[in-house]
């Protein structure tokens, strides 16, 4: 049964952020000024921040100024959706974006221009998923896509037209998760898929066929994690699943077995975090991490131990965000973090620092957002039509 709607979590999450500090409701300082992107340079890949809207029922696109991290809108966006938007994501070539929109029980997907980051409803787009469809994982392969379903209490799973991006249902789709099952990830690999249960308190954990992406259980699924698991995320390298537990405050912490995507605890797991810890994002190199907090208005930030897995909160942490952060997303040069402020209608950019992994107001920031209701952020680095070939095998491989 379905006990619990994320609504009435962020309902919860703006009522208790007014007990909080103030102070810790400010972005950090920045000079408050808007700059348009630089110019396109010859060979230079561009990059796209997008957020879903959940009560807009929209995705609105920005351009990242390569120096500043800055955000401008682009052009036609805002781009409509079907309904309640929730966590967004792209594939890894920067080619597609999905969304799955809980109020009408579909997906909502769109390609992404290169250039200019426009966005354009795929053929057949929105696709039939389960009841109150809340999160979407791309396998690296850019084959197969995951969506959780918290209303039925399973999986959909999807082949991916590689040329035109539609979600085709997998064979046996959907697949039985835990109870109100909220986010799902792929190990780099492409052969493990886990799913966070925020109504049973642990993770489900697939193996995943490589030719037709139909899930099946691993031994000892499902594993514990805390209380209301919310959302996770593996490290880069594939080594580490990191699970926020929203109503615990803290963030699991797990190593993947390479053999069968078992999981085993880090020593010292759950590592404290803020109140309503909703979203960690890694950097690509796979060092620091930044967990969005939806009630206490902040950003935990952590150094993350490669060989053992393990958290340490950075000097400064907890760093101030906006109004009830909901999502959190580093760039593809690790340069810069987003967080989807849902309260405060905006989304907020920092500049991470790249010795101490400490964080600095983006020029700007935080940039509007349409209204209260942002939900989720992504970036994308769309690759150039003359490299699509190439990067596309190599995504395959990886």
């Amino acid at each position: 049964m379905r006990t619990i709607r994320r609504s009435s979590v962020l309902i919860t999450a703006l009522a208790l952020s007014t007990a909080c500090d103030r102070d810790a409701m400010q972005p950090v300082a920045g000079i408050s000024a808007t700059l348009s992107p630089a110019p396109a340079e010859p060979g230079r890949r561009e990059e796209f921040v997008y957020l879903a809207n959940h009560e807009n029922a929209n995705v609105l696109g920005y351009a990242v100024d390569p120096v500043t991290g800055a955000l401008t809108p682009v052009p036609g966006s805002p781009f409509p959706t079907q309904g309640a938007a929730e966590y967004i994501a792209t594939d890894k070539l920067g080619r597609f974006v999905y969304v799955p929109n809980a109020g009408s029980g579909t997906v909502s997907g769109f390609a992404i221009d290169h250039t200019t980051g426009l966005l354009t409803p795929i053929t057949g787009s929105p696709f039939a998923a389960e009841g109150f469809p809340d999160a979407v994982a791309i396998a690296k392969s850019g084959r197969f896509a995951y969506v959780t379903n918290g209303g039925s209490n399973d999986v959909s799973a999807y082949r991916i037209d590689p040329v035109s991006g539609a979600l085709i249902a997998v064979p046996g789709s959907p697949f039985a998760t835990g109870n109100l099952p909220r986010y799902p990830t792929v190990h780099r690999s492409n052969r493990f898929a886990y799913v966070a249960n925020a109504g049973s308190n642990d993770v489900s954990a697939y193996a995943i066929d490589p030719m037709t992406g139909v899930l099946s259980p691993l031994a000892g699924s499902p594993f514990p994690a805390g209380t209301y698991p919310n959302s996770l995320v593996i490290d880069p390298m594939g080594r580490f699943l990191y699970v926020c537990n929203y109503f615990s405050g803290n963030i699991s912490a797990y190593s993947i077995a390479a053999s069968n995507g078992a999981l085993v605890p880090v020593p010292g797991s759950p590592f404290a975090a803020g109140a309503g810890t909703n979203q960690l994002a890694i950097d690509p190199s796979g060092r620091f991490a930044y967990a969005a907090n939806g009630i206490s208005n902040t950003i935990s930030a952590y150094s993350v131990d490669r060989q053992t897995g393990a958290l340490t909160s950075l000097s400064g942490s907890p760093f101030p965000g906006g109004g009830s952060p909901n999502s959190a997303a580093v760039d593809a040069t690790g340069r810069f973090l987003y967080l989807a402020d849902f309260g405060s209608g905006s989304v907020t950019g920092y500049v991470i620092d790249q010795e101490s992994g400490a964080l600095t107001s983006v020029l700007g920031s935080p940039f509007p957002a349409g209204g209260i209701g942002p939900f989720s952020v992504a970036t994308a680095r769309p690759i150039r039509e003359e490299n699509e070939g190439a990067e596309a095998i190599t995504a395959s491989r990886n």
